[in-house]
């Protein structure tokens, strides 16, 4: 291994994980998800391609301006264009920012992609390197499918873009096809070639998950000498996903006999609130029993691992939640005669101290109108108020009064009423269900039809009177783009019309921004 064993965490929620199918975010919502990961004290973020679009651009933009203690990270492909939007969009910041360029370096890519030789290949990526470097001091290059390159040419393109600048050199396995044993050796052959060239390049490893093995190869890599991983929240990513972060980290942490020294910067504590807002924005929720955040990574269901647990927790439980972030009890801290001042305090320990002063005051609102129909409100339920509220900011249209009338022998009608400028406006609709009235009644109010395209809901907490948070994906007139709303409520009925619009002022959100551009 090498001498400096600090791990560099490079996150790519925002990049690869937004790739994953329904996941897409808008600004709003990543610089939320980069305020977080720079709570975790990630090293680098990489919040987007500057070239894909406009809003990326935009995104890449602002997060540079907002954040301070990580290094604000665009991928570009090895073209000028590319590389000069991800350096515009990153030099806005006052952090020593990163561009990463790639290009593909495996027979069947070069051959059948790229149409291209070893040759012009190496050339396009010294090229890439050294326009990038005009930019930024700090360039990584990724030889793009190194799971399936052969070795001689991944070391004769790494020394040319090394001697180019490159101070990180990545080796994705693009196609989750690698078993540990393979990353490992790969990874000892590269750390020990740029080594031998005198470099102070760092190996990094970019693993996808297809085989169920991006941990357990990142692992391996570290093992072999790999001193950065790329890694995304929750695992999220293009078909079967990414290496997660958090299993990484709390492997590390967890198993110190087995990686002597090995440490990251990051902040475990703020894992968890990390992983529940990524859930909330993209709407993809972490399964029940995957490590570290499912719901069911701490529960002890068996009697005799029960027993176990309660004589000494370490017998059946290698972590402990408040590791990362979970308060166990998960219990009452507030009700209806609390004040504002203790709302803020307690939403300020859950990791909302930046709340503004105007959504504090709307969501402190909608706390208390809950309180009068819950009994207990728990922490989880003060954390999806808050996210909520936050989730919802554009509220061009908004939910406020809804009525189901259902018909035994007939179809169920809804009223709805929404506000929009100021006005109230309502109308109603008959429908194959309550739901479906719901939605066409909102159709026939803001002149907009959606059509539904995925629907969940979930309860934030247990007990017959726990709110309920819907999430839906839905398109809207052009069907050019698949928005994602965000509904909470006790009313099942409630959050279903919330997520609804909520999808459809995202929508309108984005007609803005390209009519702006036109």
């Amino acid at each position: 291994m090498k001498k400096n064993n600090n791990i560099i965490i490079f996150d790519t929620t925002l990049r690869d994980g937004e790739q994953s199918p329904g996941a897409s975010m808008n600004t709003s919502e990543k610089i939320q998800i980069a305020q977080q990961l720079e709570k975790l004290n990630v090293d680098v973020i990489e919040a987007g391609f500057a070239a894909a679009s406009p809003g990326d651009f935009d995104a890449i933009s602002q997060i540079s301006k907002t954040i301070k203690n990580s290094s604000i990270c665009s991928l570009a492909r090895a073209i000028d264009g590319d590389i000069k939007a991800a350096g515009e969009a990153v030099s806005v910041g006052g952090v020593e920012n990163r561009i990463h360029t790639f290009i593909a370096t495996s027979p069947i890519h070069m051959k059948y992609k790229l149409k291209m030789d070893s040759a012009e290949v190496i050339k396009r990526a010294v090229h890439a390197v050294e326009y990038a470097k005009t930019f930024v001091d700090d360039v990584e290059f990724s030889l793009e499918d190194a799971g399936r390159s052969e070795l001689p040419f991944m070391k004769e393109i790494t020394q040319a873009v090394i001697e180019a600048g490159a101070k990180t050199i990545n080796l994705p396995d693009t196609v989750g096809y690698r078993l540990p044993s393979e990353i490992r050796y790969m990874v000892e052959q590269m750390v020990s070639f740029v080594d031998s060239i005198h470099s102070n390049a760092i190996i990094s490893l970019h693993n996808h998950n297809d085989l169920g093995l991006a941990v357990a190869n990142t692992l391996a890599g570290i093992e072999a000498g790999a001193r950065q991983v790329e890694c995304t929240i929750n695992g999220l990513g293009e078909r079967a996903g990414n290496a997660a972060m958090e299993e990484i980290v709390m492997a590390l942490k967890t198993r110190q006999d087995l990686f002597p020294g090995i440490t990251t910067n990051v902040n475990t504590k703020e894992i968890y609130l990390a992983s529940k807002m990524v859930a909330n924005i993209t709407g993809i929720e972490p399964q029940p029993n995957k490590a570290i955040v499912g719901k069911n990574a701490f529960a002890h269901e068996s009697g005799i691992h029960q027993d176990g647990f309660l004589k000494h927790q370490e017998t059946y439980e290698i972590m402990k939640p408040k590791d990362i972030g979970i308060e166990k009890n998960n219990s009452i801290v507030l009700g209806k005669h609390s004040g504002r001042a203790a709302f803020k305090d307690t939403i300020s320990h859950l990791g909302f101290a930046d709340l503004d002063d105007d959504k504090l005051i709307i969501a402190f609102n909608r706390f208390k109108a809950i309180c009068d129909k819950k009994k207990e409100i728990t922490d989880d339920d003060i954390r999806m108020i808050v996210a909520d509220e936050q989730l919802n900011d554009n509220k061009t249209f908004e939910v406020t009064a809804i009525q189901i009338s259902d018909f035994s022998e007939g179809f169920p009608s809804a009223v709805v009423t929404i506000k929009h400028n100021g006005e109230e406006m309502t109308d109603a609709s008959i429908g194959d269900g309550a739901m479906d009235a719901i939605f066409k009644t909102i159709d026939r109010i803001t002149g907009y039809n959606g059509t539904l395209v995925d629907y969940k809901v979930n309860s934030v907490s247990e007990g017959k009177d726990a709110l309920a948070k819907v999430n839906c994906k839905v398109t809207f007139d052009d069907g050019a783009h698949i928005m994602l709303g965000h509904g909470l409520s006790l009313d099942t009925m409630i959050a279903s019309a919330r997520a609804y619009v909520g999808a459809l002022n995202s929508f309108l959100s984005i007609q803005n921004m390209l009519n702006k551009q036109k």
